[in-house]
């Protein structure tokens, strides 16, 4: 385990367990007391949680966390999804891409692609609200990057806010790969914060197809604001991880799932 994935996985600790000890997650993790304090408090400089008398407690950060920290979290299976949502994707499209880990590999296998090099000029559009996603592939001469504006979220580089909807409401996407905090059979997908959600909620109004994108520790769990209902949604691509009777759930609601 290297650092940025032990940071993540003390994140994901402290968060579960609202407090955690540093002899405790020095065992756990199979590292030494001082590279455990050693992680806490870089990350506690970050204001990603509160440092104790011999551990650290969560704060609020901590159920919504940097994009940077989250990139390691299931990273081969995001790769895997993100491959397969790519051979979705036909030359000449426009597809949509919200912020996010999945949805930020989904743009590297799309510019990978050398058949879209080939189709012409472009070869794929890309509108996308996530600042980090349009810098990665604004340098491909064969994809022509729309941004559609408003405030940047920092955890992850998301534009949001009444700014962000004047240049979705003029357009349309033949594709829009979605990616959530969290998606159920019963409430469809939903995101940590609101601002988030809404404007995902209107790209996915704006798409002829709505696939999301997740892993299976995202499927079968709530977050805060729903993003779209299930019936909205065409197609889940997830891991082979993911709880068959979840996966099952899904299928019988009318969405077709892909695992990859």
């Amino acid at each position: 385990m290297n650092r940025h994935e032990r940071l993540s996985r003390l994140l994901d600790i402290v968060g579960q367990r609202q407090r955690a000890d540093v002899e405790e997650l020095a065992a756990e993790l199979d590292v030494s007391a001082a590279t455990i304090r050693r992680d806490l408090d870089h990350l506690a400089e970050q204001q990603l949680l509160a440092r104790t008398r011999g551990g650290a407690v969560a704060t609020s950060v901590a159920y919504d966390l940097p994009l940077r920290h989250k990139a390691a979290r299931h990273a081969p299976e995001k790769q895997r999804i993100s491959a397969a949502a790519a051979r979705l994707v036909q030359p000449g499209m426009v597809i949509g891409l919200n912020g996010g880990t999945t949805t930020t590999e989904v743009a590297r296998s799309l510019a990978t692609r050398a058949d879209l090099a080939e189709h012409g000029d472009p070869g794929l559009t890309v509108v996308t609200n996530a600042l980090n996603i349009a810098n990665e592939l604004v340098v491909r001469p064969h994809i022509k990057i729309v941004v559609t504006g408003g405030v940047a979220r920092q955890q992850s580089f998301e534009l949001t806010g009444p700014l962000a909807t004047h240049i979705l409401r003029e357009i349309t996407l033949d594709l829009l790969f979605l990616g959530v905090d969290a998606i159920e059979p019963g409430l469809g997908a939903s995101a940590h914060h609101e601002g988030e959600a809404s404007i995902n909620r209107l790209m996915a109004s704006r798409a002829g197809r709505v696939v999301v994108v997740a892993d299976g520790s995202k499927l079968g769990r709530r977050a805060f604001a729903q993003i779209c209902a299930t019936e909205t949604i065409d197609t889940l691509i997830t891991d082979a991880g993911a709880e068959v009777e979840v996966v099952r759930a899904f299928e019988i609601a009318g969405v077709r799932v892909l695992t990859a």
